[in-house]
């Protein structure tokens, strides 16, 4: 009887350290941003981000080395990391922000939640205040995070030189994909 009592404590112990997960970690988080402009549309994808989710205190950061954005054209990516935002000056972007509805959101329960998302995205060496909006899908132990939003190059020091204003857009959409695994300590 004592051995059966101490294998249920040892079980449900075992279910509670599960279920009480709180920081969920990727290195293959996705992030694109796409522009348009008058004369040409602009996409590029990053596949390496860094993201980091605290659940229990609703923290959220990503981070990623500007370089690696991808574009079609590898005269883009020059340009973009050589004029644009000088990955040598600048290598890294950066988001450290709270899901500011987070206690709406049941993290061990598979399904599809709202999110709101509140912090300071770092860009170019700038650093201003954002909002996004997107959704959390917990599946099958995984956190996965969509989310979009828009910025303005202005705001973040990135000057578009008269000669190529009509190809680049000062308005751009940034849109994150990531799956989140439970952080092994």
């Amino acid at each position: 009887m004592i051995r059966i009592t101490l294998l249920l404590v040892y079980a449900l112990s075992g279910r509670f350290i599960a279920n009480a997960q709180d920081k969920y970690f990727t290195k293959t988080g996705k992030i694109s941003f796409y522009s348009v402009a008058p004369l040409e549309d602009i996409e590029a994808h990053h596949r390496s981000v860094t993201a980091i989710l605290n659940n229990k205190l609703g923290t959220l950061q990503f981070m990623l080395l500007i370089n690696g954005f991808e574009f079609e054209k590898a005269l883009m990516q020059e340009d973009f990391n050589e004029y644009y935002l000088e990955s040598d000056k600048f290598p890294k972007a950066e988001f450290k922000g709270q899901i500011t509805n987070n206690s709406a959101i049941t993290y061990y329960k598979d399904g599809e939640y709202a999110a709101m998302v509140k912090g300071m995205l770092t860009i170019h060496g700038e650093t201003k205040e954002t909002e996004a909006t997107g959704k959390i899908i917990i599946k099958e132990g995984k956190i996965l995070l969509n989310a979009s939003l828009n910025i303005l190059l202005s705001d973040y020091k990135v000057t578009i030189v008269k000669l190529v204003k009509d190809k680049i857009s000062n308005k751009v959409k940034i849109a994150v994909d990531a799956s989140l695994d439970p952080l092994k300590n």
